[in-house]
């Protein structure tokens, strides 16, 4: 089973975690990320909606992530790179949070199919606000 995993560089451990499987949050991940290079998938027509229409969240930050487990040198140094500052993550999770929350029929289709993918999405708000706090910068990751 995918799952995703925070890291922040504190001495302390984030006393938020994920609250449940973060499978969907993976998923949503690798489609939005995937959405550059053609994929079609409902994830993928999810995260172009809130790219663009009224949303125009940035979501780099939230896709700025690399596979846990490197396999070679290039995968390494991806895993090195995605280190990040915790406060744009933070604030572009809330977006997404809020934008997810507004009810549009299309968008809370793909959530019934997804039903840990909001919620995923706002722990990771928290962590990320948690580690802001502190100066932090924060790795998202994931393992298959």
């Amino acid at each position: 089973m995918p799952t995703a995993f925070f890291e922040a560089d504190t001495a302390e451990p984030c006393p938020v975690a994920f609250g449940g499987d973060t499978a969907d949050l993976v998923y949503f991940l690798s489609f939005a990320f995937s959405a550059r290079y053609g994929a079609q998938h409902e994830l993928t027509a999810l995260s172009l909606r809130l790219r663009g229409g009224d949303d125009k969240i940035d979501l780099t930050p939230l896709l700025t992530f690399a596979d846990r487990n490197p396999e070679d040198s290039a995968d390494q140094r991806e895993l090195d790179r995605v280190w990040q500052e915790a406060a744009p993550l933070a604030a572009c999770c809330r977006r997404v949070v809020e934008a997810l929350d507004r009810g549009d029929p299309e968008v809370r289709a793909t959530l019934e199919r997804y039903p840990g993918l909001r919620d995923r999405i706002d722990d990771l708000r928290r962590m990320a606000e948690w580690a802001a706090s502190r100066g932090a910068r924060v790795r998202i990751t994931f393992a298959l």
